[in-house]
């Protein structure tokens, strides 16, 4: 699954307008125009080739985005002298599947009871605590496990099927 995949599906599954998708890219610190964010949304299939126009997210803009939609789900914080506080950096070594877990697990308070539930709702496969546990830690951490693409769909899916309805 691409990054440009993860946006369509977080765009469907909360209804998220391009002006909003905008907003969120500059509360994550980058810059794109309209123009970008549909050139990003276009879905191209694997064997296909992408058309001219279509923009490529990479990770640092889909961890951008997903910074931003944390933002604009729960408001800037700030520290105790007034200043704004940046949602936290990924390592670099995580898959964006992972980031993903993360941010939208920040961005939506969501607990890890209700991880499963979504993931459950999204693909009727039952995970434990632990597993999920795994895929939210530090890369460095021996009990690391890098997120597939299915429990990533799964989770998108049951996002869909909770926001959407």
């Amino acid at each position: 699954m691409t990054n440009n995949d993860i946006l369509i599906r977080l765009r469907y599954a909360f209804d998220i307008k391009n002006i909003d998708m905008i907003e969120i890219f500059r509360l994550g610190g980058i810059g794109v125009t309209k123009d970008d964010v549909t050139n990003m949304l276009i879905k191209v299939k694997e064997d296909d080739e992408a058309p001219e126009n279509y923009k490529k997210c990479n990770n640092k803009m889909l961890e951008a985005f997903l910074n931003g939609f944390i933002t604009f789900k729960r408001g800037p914080q700030h520290t105790a002298e007034g200043e704004p506080v940046a949602p936290p950096k990924a390592t670099g070594q995580e898959s964006s599947n992972n980031i993903l877990f993360k941010k939208v697990k920040i961005a939506l308070a969501l607990t890890s009871e209700d991880v499963i539930a979504l993931i459950d709702d999204g693909g009727g496969i039952k995970v434990s605590k632990g597993e999920i546990g795994a895929i939210l830690r530090n890369p460095s951490h021996k009990n690391y496990k890098e997120c597939g693409d299915s429990f990533a769909r799964y989770f998108l899916r049951g996002l869909t099927n909770k926001y959407r309805a």
